[in-house]
């Protein structure tokens, strides 16, 4: 039996950088954080926080549906904002995905985040 079992889905964006979107072990799938890109075209579209947060969600969807979960399995996440003071505008598309016993939750203001990104949101769900 394998350590680990990589995931990748192709409507979610392919990594920047050498990193799996996803690793399961166990029945824990750990994703990586994903920033706002856009699959179509490779790169950050949205403008706002608002809309960057949606395609980080988005994203994020489609990792974790690649290993047979959805967010209401999400146990863990990792924030990270280029301004804090963005914090209640992603709280409000956040909260949209996480309507019932919400994950436990970090969030942290960044310096930076790569390709300028606002938003970036790792998390870690348990399957089966």
């Amino acid at each position: 039996m394998a350590i680990k079992e990589v995931l990748h889905s192709d409507f979610a964006p392919k990594a920047v950088g050498p990193y799996s979107q996803a690793v399961v072990t166990g029945n824990l799938i750990f994703t990586s954080g994903q920033v706002p890109i856009d699959p179509k075209t490779g790169k950050i579209e949205a403008a706002t926080i608002e809309e960057q947060t949606e395609q980080v969600m988005k994203n994020l969807h489609y990792v974790l549906a690649q290993g047979g979960v959805a967010f209401d399995r999400v146990v863990k996440t990792t924030c990270f904002l280029s301004d804090i003071n963005d914090f209640a505008a992603f709280n409000g598309v956040y909260a949209k995905y996480f309507p019932e016993n919400p994950p436990a939750r970090s969030c942290v203001q960044v310096a930076a985040l790569p390709l300028g990104a606002k938003v970036e949101v790792e998390v870690i769900a348990v399957r089966g």
